[in-house]
C-alpha cells in the first residue's frame, strides 16, 4: 500500500469513528444527575429541626404571652363597641327628647290660639249677615287642628272621667249628689298629649 492510499484509508477510518460516537446534546446523561435530585429531595424532606428545650420553652411562652394579648385586646374592642353603642343610643335619646321638648313649647303656643277660637265659635252669633264671618273662623280651627294632628298631639279624655292627677288637674271642686266623687263634672279647659307626654293637663272641676 503506498503512502497516499494509506492516509486515505486513515481518514475513511476517523470518518467512520466520528459517525458512530453519539452527539452532544442528543442523549440524557448517564451519570444517573437525575437520580442524584430526587435523593437530594427526599433527604430534605425527612430532614427535622431540634432546638434546645429551653429555647423552645422561651418560644412557647411568647406564644402564651401573645395569645393573652389578642384576648386583652379583643375584650377592649367589644368593651369600646358596647360604649359607643351606649353612647350613640344615649345621643339619639337626648336628641329625641330635646325635639319633644321644642316641639311641646311650640305647641302650647298654638293651644292658646286654639282656645281663642273654640271660645270665639261657641259664643259665635246665630245671625245670617254674619254666617260668612263664621264660617271663615270655622276653616281657620280646622285648618289648625290639621297641623296639631300632623304633630300627634292628641286631646285627653276627660269628660265624665275619673279625676286622674298625671293627666288632669282639678281647678274647682263642687258638690253633687248625683256625681260619684272623684269623677269630672265640667272640662273648664282642654288638655293634650304627644305620645306619652302630657304637654298640658285638662283642666277641671271635680264632684266632691
Amino acid at each position: 500500500m503506498t503512502h497516499d492510499k494509506h492516509k486515505e484509508h486513515e481518514k475513511d477510518q476517523k470518518k467512520k469513528e466520528e459517525m458512530t460516537q453519539p452527539q452532544a446534546g442528543m442523549n440524557p446523561p448517564a451519570d444517573g444527575s437525575a437520580d442524584a435530585s430526587e435523593a437530594v429531595a427526599e433527604a430534605q424532606e425527612e430532614e427535622t429541626v431540634t432546638i434546645p428545650l429551653k429555647e423552645y420553652a422561651e418560644m412557647m411562652s411568647k406564644v402564651d404571652e401573645y395569645k393573652k394579648q389578642v384576648e386583652e385586646y379583643a375584650d377592649g374592642w367589644q368593651r369600646e363597641r358596647a360604649d359607643y353603642a351606649n353612647y350613640r343610643r344615649i345621643i339619639e335619646r337626648d336628641q329625641e327628647e330635646t325635639r319633644q321638648n321644642i316641639l311641646s313649647e311650640t305647641v302650647k303656643r298654638y293651644l292658646v290660639i286654639n282656645d281663642d277660637i273654640e271660645r270665639a265659635l261657641k259664643k259665635a252669633p246665630d245671625e245670617p249677615q254674619v254666617a260668612p264671618w263664621v264660617d271663615g273662623i270655622r276653616l281657620i280651627y280646622q285648618k289648625l287642628q290639621g297641623i296639631l294632628d300632623a304633630e300627634g298631639v292628641k286631646r285627653i279624655p276627660a269628660e265624665e272621667e275619673h279625676f286622674d292627677p298625671n293627666r288632669h288637674e282639678a281647678i274647682m271642686t263642687e258638690e253633687n249628689s248625683e256625681v260619684e266623687s272623684g269623677r269630672i263634672i265640667e272640662i273648664i279647659e282642654q288638655g293634650y298629649t304627644i305620645g306619652d307626654r302630657v304637654i298640658r293637663p285638662a283642666r277641671v272641676k271635680i264632684a266632691k
